[in-house]
């Protein structure tokens, strides 16, 4: 099977994960001219950002386009969320970047990794600007594609992702 075969097989009105964007829906595959070439593209809705961007078949694949994860994944990064975060060293900037990067895999266990390794405990201190950003970003990302896959409304997925990061241990308390 080709990488254009696989991508047809994302079909309209299916729900879809766009790493850059979320969770979206197929609303139409078209063709298009664009610079004398016929393409053929997904059109593909985002609600959150009242936005519709088209990605050409060819290249779904490799801007991260996927379905929506299994149930199992879901389960696995809510497991994550549960666990001990990893104390991170070093400069804010490139602590940041790695965590940005990991966002912009799209994938719901490194999502939930970002979260639970910036999950503080209520006796720290308040988070900086960037850092609620980033907080904000993984848990809108992470509500949504969980939302989707269980058809629960994003309040009741953030409400699930909020009891599973109660559950873990803060770092500098005993395990």
């Amino acid at each position: 099977m080709t990488t254009q075969d696989n991508t047809l097989a994302f079909q309209p009105g299916e729900t879809v994960v766009y790493p850059a964007h979320g969770v979206g829906v197929i609303m139409a595959i078209e063709e298009q001219e664009v610079a004398g070439f016929k393409l053929k593209l997904f059109v593909i809705t985002f609600d959150k950002d009242r936005l519709t961007i088209r990605i050409p078949l060819a290249k779904a694949k490799g801007s991260g386009l996927r379905k929506l994860s299994e149930p199992s994944t879901v389960e696995q990064a809510l497991a994550v969320l549960a666990t001990r975060g990893k104390a991170k060293r070093g400069m804010w900037n490139r602590r940041a970047a790695e965590y940005n990067e990991r966002l912009g895999t799209g994938q719901l266990t490194a999502i939930a990794e970002v979260l639970r390794d910036l999950n503080r405990s209520p006796n720290q201190d308040d988070a900086s600007y960037s850092e609620q950003q980033i907080v904000e970003t993984a848990m809108d990302f992470m509500s949504r594609e969980i939302a989707a896959i269980r058809q629960i409304t994003q309040s009741q997925a953030r409400e699930l992702i909020m009891q599973s990061l109660a559950k873990a241990p803060h770092l500098g308390t005993a395990a």
